[in-house]
């Protein structure tokens, strides 16, 4: 758990979700998926002394993988990171934003610092730089020679006067020369800032940022910025913020990266729990949000977890506990402040979710980093029950597997699963009773079975649309396959 507390939040009952998204996007409209996550409150009709709860997950030995050692990284913040497994180079990429220029840190060497107070200056630049790595846990910042600093291009820049930086590889442009893409906020010192985007062939030449003046007033980009293209919307979703009196996440969208609507509200906390950055990305059918929650009191930021149907309507799950704790050791790399990258490396057997970090608060001299958190696959968030009979059913689905299987920790407990007719009727040889259930292990791919399902095997369902119940003791579900 974090150092710090957030105030507590208790989670909303599945019934509560489902009509708050009735309007965005309807049942019905869930189509059949290899896997069904159970945080999607559209697939949820009943949930029964059970809770949404976020899944575990384990920090790289190997942390921090790098930080602040180039004379151009003055000061990282926040990183703000954007890591991809490009599977054509085999090369992970990594896009990160510390600031280039910042007088006090750079006039304030650290043996002066105790006693100082930290504050800051309009007199800052930040910078995109670029780092690879063979297997994600090694990285190199090589010498590109592409941008000026101090006299010299023997750097890793690829863009100045760019601020939280937001890249984006689009397999779905035709277009070589805008296969990378940029959202971002504008910085020039002394100037004010503005949204903008840039479009690239390969992610270190970039060209001329255009800047996109319709997004609405006070939206400056001040925050990591970050953009998707949206396939059910036919059109691109970008994510930044306006400071008013908290911090809001805003959502634009554009028909074609350059011409952007008029930013609105997505997702607010309140003035004590404010929503600082929110990377987004789509997964087995819904959208996560990786939402930063930065705490007044404490002047801490932890990395929590939103769902959106479709972009446009934002839940967070289990708030105030944090999907990637912050260190509870004052003082650790990622004790102060944890900022997820955009977007999480998803591989065959586990979910890489970098991010960047630091050593004290968010207002005050620090020291920044940038490390790795593992996820086993769909484990992002899950029901789970206690030592009573927890119930999680779900809306009708049509079932196309010839198996039922789950994603699920049963290690302590068991779970079973119960099949019911679209109008909730019992379907025979699939009751509780019948029900096989399996306990004591912990895995990606359980089985679930039935005693006479030799008579009533689960092939002879496929194409109907059938009601699942499952029953948890003990146990958390993660997601299923059907």
């Amino acid at each position: 758990m974090p150092y710090f507390r957030f105030r507590a939040a208790s989670c909303l009952v599945a019934a509560a979700l489902s009509g708050l998204f009735a309007s965005a996007l309807p049942a019905s409209a869930i189509a059949p998926r290899p896997d069904y996550l159970v945080l999607d409150a559209r697939l949820i009709e009943r949930a029964d002394n059970v809770s949404l709860k976020l899944g575990t997950v384990r920090k790289d030995p190997h942390n921090p993988l790098f930080k602040e050692d180039k004379p151009w990284e003055v000061r990282y913040d926040n990183v703000y990171a954007n890591v991809i497994f490009d599977r054509e180079a085999g090369l992970y990429k990594c896009w990160y934003s510390p600031f280039i220029v910042d007088e006090v840190t750079a006039g304030t060497p650290p043996e002066k610092r105790a006693g100082v107070k930290y504050h800051g200056t309009p007199i800052r630049e930040m910078g995109l730089c670029y780092a690879v790595s063979r297997d994600g846990i090694r990285w190199d910042k090589p010498a590109l020679g592409l941008i000026d600093y101090q006299g010299s291009t023997a750097n890793n820049l690829v863009m100045r006067s760019c601020h939280g930086a937001g890249i984006l590889k689009d397999e779905s442009d035709k277009d070589p020369a805008r296969r990378y893409k940029l959202f971002s906020g504008e910085q020039i010192p002394r100037h004010p800032r503005r949204v903008q985007v840039a479009f690239s062939p390969d992610g270190l030449h970039w060209s001329r940022p255009l800047i996109c003046p319709d997004l609405g007033p006070g939206l400056v980009g001040d925050t990591h910025n970050n953009a998707l293209w949206a396939p059910e919307l036919g059109a691109y979703v970008g994510i930044t913020r306006l400071m008013g009196d908290q911090r809001l996440v805003m959502r634009t969208q554009s028909p074609d990266f350059i011409h952007w609507s008029r930013a609105t509200e997505a997702l607010r906390g309140n003035l004590t729990d404010q929503t600082y950055a929110m990377p987004i990305f789509r997964y087995a059918g819904v959208y996560l949000g990786l939402v930063m929650i930065f705490h007044l009191p404490t002047d801490l930021v932890q990395c929590e977890l939103a769902w959106s149907p479709d972009t446009i309507h934002w839940q967070r799950i289990d708030p105030g506990h944090a999907l990637i704790p912050n260190s509870t050791h004052q003082g650790d790399y990622d004790w102060g402040c944890i900022y997820a990258a955009a977007t999480p490396v998803v591989l065959p057997s586990e979910i890489r979710l970098y991010y960047g970090s630091s050593d004290g608060p968010h207002s005050t001299w620090r020291n920044g980093y940038f490390g790795l958190a593992r996820l086993a696959p769909d484990r992002f968030a899950g029901y789970a029950a206690g030592a009573g009979d927890g119930v999680v059913e779900t809306r009708p689905i049509e079932l196309t597997a010839d198996r039922l299987t789950i994603n699920a920790d049963a290690s302590k407990g068991s779970i079973s699963a119960e099949l019911l007719a679209e109008d909730g009727s019992p379907l025979p040889g699939f009751s509780e009773a019948e029900a096989i259930a399996c306990q004591g292990v912990d895995s990606l791919r359980a089985e679930l079975r039935w005693k006479n399902q030799g008579n009533h095997g689960l092939p002879a369902l496929k194409g109907q649309r059938v009601r699942l119940r499952f029953h948890l003791r003990n146990a958390k579900l993660y997601s299923f396959r059907a």
